[in-house]
């Protein structure tokens, strides 16, 4: 029987959590780097064993640990991203004359066919590039070389790469997303980039549609569909048909279309799930009631999943990274909150429980199914 591995990332350390495919009863196993901001924790689709996690400190800076025993044991691996750093120095310099500020590493996304290949999106935004899993970096310049690279500018939470998708069916296709740029996309493995915004409306911007400065928080897609890409966007939830040329909006009838995290059914590529929460200066679910609402046609419609959430005096956020998806045959729906509680859905939503209710903070949520 196949079984779960949930990583999660918190304010205060990594978790491990397993369970058999039935998703009822969980072992806990943490923390890890108990004390550490964990910012994402994600596992290789090539070597379930293989694991990184993004471990930073305002005093101590980045460091980048590695598993290859499904966390069991981590060694720090690659200080350096291809600059002269040391841990402590938050400022590394790429050969200009003025510096350019590392703060974390905010997502890592292993390749989906070469096991030592891993992508880092960090902050301020820019992408990196290990092929010797994570030990030596290199910058894909071409993104933050992009004519538009001086419009960019920093979200609430920085000016962050947080998102990286790879087409599974074009190894040179990769999407990225930017609090506040905007989302991007290259068709030639990284060397050129287009950004991908047309259809998005920001209205705190002086250009509300201008071509980058959008504040988008997260997009997905189902691997089947790499063309479909769903958005959550600082106000508006969107949909795009063709690769990200055009978006328009799928908001329907949400309490609210803020929100951070979005995900895609691993079976189904129309259904996806949100998490509202009341606005840009109250990041808290709206009545104080947690409801995860999902569409089975793609934004056209939405429902709420209440069944097992805190249905009052609840106050709490989901942020962009704290939500996955198992892919078991009946498909497996996680998330984490800002009030350390993390559960999951083994029916697609239907019914909730808490795999915890007592983490630090919690900042990512990925899933392994494991053989």
């Amino acid at each position: 029987m196949s079984s779960v591995r949930v990583l999660v990332g918190t304010k205060k350390g990594a978790f491990i959590c397993t369970s058999d495919g039935q998703r009822r009863n969980w072992k806990i196993d943490g923390p890890h780097f108990g004390g550490w901001e964990i910012y994402h924790v994600k596992g290789s689709p090539v070597d379930p064993n293989r694991l990184y996690a993004s471990q930073s400190s305002s005093w101590f800076g980045q460091v980048i640990q590695r598993s290859d025993d499904g966390g069991t044991t981590w060694a720090p691996v690659g200080n350096e991203f291809g600059y002269a750093s040391m841990p402590g120095t938050h400022q590394w310099y790429d050969g200009t004359p003025h510096p350019w500020e590392f703060k974390r590493v905010w997502h890592f996304e292993p390749s989906l066919t070469d096991r030592d290949t891993v992508l880092a999106g960090v902050e301020d935004a820019a992408l990196f590039k290990s092929t010797d899993g994570g030990t030596t970096w290199n910058e894909v310049a071409g993104l933050r070389e992009h004519a538009s690279g001086k419009d960019w500018m920093p979200g609430a939470g920085g000016m962050c790469l947080h998102t990286i998708l790879l087409d599974p069916t074009n190894p040179n296709r990769m999407f990225v997303a930017i609090s506040a740029a905007g989302s991007f996309r290259t068709d030639d493995g990284g060397a050129t980039w287009k950004p991908i915004n047309k259809g998005l409306i920001s209205n705190f911007m002086p250009v509300p549609d201008a071509e980058v400065g959008h504040c988008v928080h997260r997009i997905a897609f189902h691997p089947s569909r790499p063309a479909t890409l769903f958005m959550q966007k600082h106000w508006d939830v969107m949909r795009s048909d063709d690769a990200g040329d055009n978006w328009r909006e799928v908001s329907g009838a949400l309490p609210s279309d803020f929100g951070f995290p979005i995900a895609v059914h691993a079976h189904e590529p129309e259904t996806i799930y949100v998490v509202p929460i009341k606005s840009d200066s109250e990041h808290y679910v709206p009545d104080g009631k947690l409801r995860v609402y999902r569409s089975r046609k793609g934004g056209e419609d939405w429902e709420a999943l209440t069944n097992g959430l805190p249905q009052q005096d609840c106050y709490v956020n989901v942020l962009r990274e704290a939500m996955a998806i198992d892919t078991l045959d009946d498909c497996g729906i996680y998330f984490g909150t800002t009030g350390g509680q993390v559960y999951v859905s083994p029916d697609s939503g239907d019914n909730w429980s808490a795999i915890g209710e007592h983490f630090p903070a919690v900042l990512s949520v990925e899933v392994q199914t494991l053989a």
